[in-house]
């Protein structure tokens, strides 16, 4: 035991985990140069394109140091977005050390500070590596005050390196094999595993990840999931180092994976406990929650007809993805779909992206919603994430809506401007500290309504990308929600109905019908493109029609035969308008989701 070391690599997006990944695993050899790609534990191709970490993996690198002994060196990969940061707290939890990696460059940003308080929250030792020192723009000076000043870290103990050019590798090696921590545990005592993963394959079932804290696990032992009490066989255990390796046993302080020939990813849930069926443990592991959405929003197929295989795309998915929620789903606009839960946008971005490129199907998504809790007249409570299933107002006593604590990093010139997009979003400013002599925390609460639509995106503009942003949700507060409809040709579209608040009703509505009028095509007749809250109509936009010049043969002659001529027009018009038909394209339902009137 004295020679494994379990650690993770935590940083802001971007800052350089996975390549800092990449040289670790090239400098301890389990990969030969010719199998070697970059990014090589992100194993999906959205993962790669965007530079980001959405599944966490586990690698275990064998090393000899300097001191002649040999090591293992787990390294359990995080992901690095914020919809994730309960799967990095389970990985934390596996570990005894982190790399908390910072850009020589951008420095300590939003994500960087809350992976530092989830790591010390598990009581982990953690070694600063200041990486991307090749860059022009470094700064290594400014980022080791900024270690100092805003993370309360020693300095003098950061690591210098650039992963990208491969220096200081070595020295990373040598630090988490001297400053971490050896694991601790009985192995003769009852069986704790905590899981921190899982994927499914195709021909095993799901592999799970875990990592054991007391006792051993042997193939053959029939083990126990603590949340839910369900028993299976393990049939194969062992370590990860790219590829599985089998093992006859694994017992405490290591990581590893068991293939159970468990048929589904949900039966394994992130930060359950392992245990042993003939002597168990006496309590869990501490920490384990059920993973909460917090973005809905509903999926349908552009053609009716692919409803299948949308509903066979999304079971495969979430063999794979034991976080994502979804039911059926039936719109009188779009057909039928399916009505999904999501950890956050990215989330939603992912699954939607996987959808089409995997299962290479064209979706429409209607409008992402929040849960919002409803309390009746009659004193029961509802909650509610589908304008769809929203009551008669006048049966609602009182409408509540989720609130979350952002805390916002950046440069204090752009103060003002950050101060006004988080007021317009109905903000509210708790306090703001200067963290450096010109850098600043800003912490608001936010309705989390507000921030799932462009919050990001506008942040980043108005900061020119010097903003850094994380947030978790508090509670539900009181809010006046109405639900905003649009109708077309004086019609209800349900998929373009949104929940929202009552002072930005009347914006969104505009917004919308704006968009609507740019995207539906022209017809023979006018169309009307309205926002209405109930029967009050809130905003309005037209459609204009073809118009053929019925006048064009009358040259000079009498008024009275070009007004005949317009008359029996405007009857044609007027009788088409009642029975036309206006075919909504997908870019419209698109164009609604965007809110910003660029």
């Amino acid at each position: 035991m004295n020679n494994i070391r379990n650690f993770s690599i935590i940083a802001h997006i971007d800052h350089g985990k996975s390549t800092l990944s990449d040289r670790l695993i090239q400098a301890t050899g389990i990969v030969s140069d010719r199998d070697f790609q970059d990014q090589i534990l992100d194993s999906m191709d959205i993962e790669r394109e965007r530079g980001i970490t959405i599944k966490s993996q586990s690698v275990c690198l064998p090393y000899k140091a300097k001191d002649g002994n040999q090591y293992f060196l787990n390294l359990i990969d995080t992901p690095g977005h914020v919809d994730f940061s309960y799967e990095v707290s389970r990985a934390l939890a596996s570990c005894e050390g982190a790399l908390l990696i910072i850009d020589a460059s951008q420095g300590v940003e939003a994500q960087t500070l809350a992976n530092l308080y989830l790591a010390m929250e598990h009581n982990l030792v953690i070694i600063p590596v200041i990486n991307k020192i090749d860059l022009p723009s470094a700064d290594i000076e400014r980022v080791k005050l900024q270690i100092e000043e805003d993370l309360g870290l020693d300095p003098s103990t950061a690591l210098l390196v650039s992963a990208k050019e491969g220096i200081g590798i070595d020295t990373v090696l040598e630090s988490i094999v001297k400053i971490l921590p050896a694991p601790s545990g009985d192995p003769d005592a009852p069986l704790k595993a905590l899981i921190f993963d899982s994927h499914y394959d195709a021909f095993r079932g799901t592999v799970v990840y875990f990592r054991v804290f007391e006792g051993r696990i042997r193939p053959g032992d029939v083990i126990t999931f603590m949340s839910n009490m369900i028993s299976h066989k393990s049939e194969e255990i062992g370590i990860f180092q790219l590829k599985r390796i089998p093992k006859k046993e694994i017992s405490a302080g290591q990581v590893g994976y068991v293939i159970a020939g468990i048929k589904s990813v949900t039966d394994t849930r992130c930060g359950d406990t392992i245990t042993l069926k003939n002597s168990p443990a006496d309590k869990p592991l501490p920490g384990f929650k059920e993973a909460k959405p917090v973005v809905f929003s509903s999926i349908y197929p552009v053609a009716a007809d692919e409803y299948q295989e949308l509903a066979i795309a999304i079971e495969k998915l979430k063999l794979n993805d034991a976080s994502l929620i979804y039911e059926k789903d039936m719109s009188v606009a779009l057909g039928f779909g399916f009505r999904c839960g999501f950890l956050g946008l990215l989330h939603l971005e992912v699954v939607q992206e996987r959808l089409e490129r995997e299962f290479d199907l064209s979706l429409i998504l209607t409008a992402p919603s929040v849960q919002y809790c409803l309390i009746m007249r009659d004193g029961t409570e509802m909650i509610i994430d589908n304008p769809a299933l929203y009551p008669d107002p006048t049966t609602i006593e009182l409408t509540r809506e989720p609130y979350i604590r952002a805390s916002i990093l950046v440069p204090d010139r752009y103060m003002g401007a950050v101060m006004k997009l988080c007021l317009d979003r109905r903000g509210i400013n708790k306090n703001y500290q200067y963290l450096t002599s010109n850098r600043l925390e800003m912490i608001f609460e936010l309705p989390l309504a507000e921030v799932i639509f462009d919050f990001h995106d506008k942040l980043k503009s108005i900061t020119q990308g010097y903003g850094s942003f994380d947030y978790e949700i508090i509670d539900f507060r009181d809010t006046d929600l109405v639900k905003m409809d649009i109708l077309i040709n004086s019609e209800r579209v349900d998929a373009l109905s949104q929940l929202v608040h009552s002072e930005r009703a009347v914006e969104r509505a505009r917004m919308a019908c704006e968009k609507l009028r740019e995207e539906i095509p022209r017809q023979m007749f006018k169309i009307a493109i309205q926002g209405a809250i109930g029967a009050k109509i809130i905003a309005r936009s037209t459609v204009s029609a073809f118009r053929k010049d019925v006048t064009a043969k009358c040259y000079g002659g009498d008024i009275t035969r070009k007004r005949k001529l317009l008359e029996k027009q405007k009857k044609g018009k007027k009788r088409m308008k009642m029975v036309g038909k206006v075919m909504i394209p997908q870019s419209a339902f698109l164009s609604v989701l965007k809110t910003d009137s660029d």
